[in-house]
This record gives structure tokens, sequence and C-alpha cells, in this order.
């Protein structure tokens, strides 16, 4: 399985990502999101007059859900378009959860830097106050 070569850092100024930048953040050619557009329904990014490709957030989510059910799980085609039917809500909300947690876990880290920071203020005032 490949490994995320630039993962997208969302912004809320910004509401649309290429093609290849969301290739990028999957570690997969262009041609198979073009593929996988025309395979799965929920794959659906706005394309300009020009025929350009602009995927919005929502839509890098479905292919996180696709991605995660054909290249993490090994599901084939049809697999993963019959567990999408099924079970669409319960991968939907894997995917929520999994960004959440990562959003979580940058959260701890930066708290943990900042005790560590105010704990080294600390010895340090403690050990002046002391001389």
């Amino acid at each position: 399985m490949g490994k995320r070569k630039k993962p997208i850092q969302f912004s809320e100024k910004r509401l649309y990502y290429s093609i290849q930048e969301v290739a990028d953040h999957f570690a997969v050619n262009v041609s198979l999101l073009r593929f996988w557009e025309k395979e799965f329904d929920n794959i659906n990014p706005k394309k300009t007059a020009g025929g350009t490709r602009q995927y919005r957030q929502e839509d890098i989510q479905q292919v996180e859900i696709v991605y995660h059910l054909v290249k993490e799980k090994g599901m084939t085609l049809e697999g993963a378009r019959q567990t999408l039917r099924s079970k669409k809500d319960e991968e939907t909300k894997r995917v929520e959860a999994v960004a959440r947690l990562t959003e979580i876990k940058k959260e701890l880290q930066q708290l943990e830097e900042e005790f560590d920071r105010l704990h080294e203020q600390r010895k340090y005032s403690k050990t002046i106050t002391e001389e």
C-alpha cells in the first residue's frame, strides 16, 4: 500500500483542490482517481467548463472511503461498491473518526510540548530563587 506523499492541509480559506493534489495525498496516480470517479457514484468532483476537476473536502472524504476499502482492506471494486451501499454510514463515520483522532493527537502533542516548556521554566526559576 502506498504511503501518502503529501497529506493535504485543509484550509477554511480554500474550497477546491486539484486532482494532482488529491492523487499526491493518497500516493496514487491521477488516472486511478478518474477511474474511481467512473466506478463509484459517491466520488463526484466539480468540473470547470474546460473539464478540470475540482475536489472539495467532501469529495476527498469520499475518495478516502474508497481508498480505505480498496487499497487498505484489499476489497475488489464490486465488494467496495456493495459495502458502500450497505454500510455507507459506518465507513463515513470511520473516516470522520480517524480524522478527528488525528486532530486530537496533534492537540495533545501541542499540550505536551507546552507542559514541557512550562516545567523547564519553573525548574529554572526555582534554581534562581534558591541561589
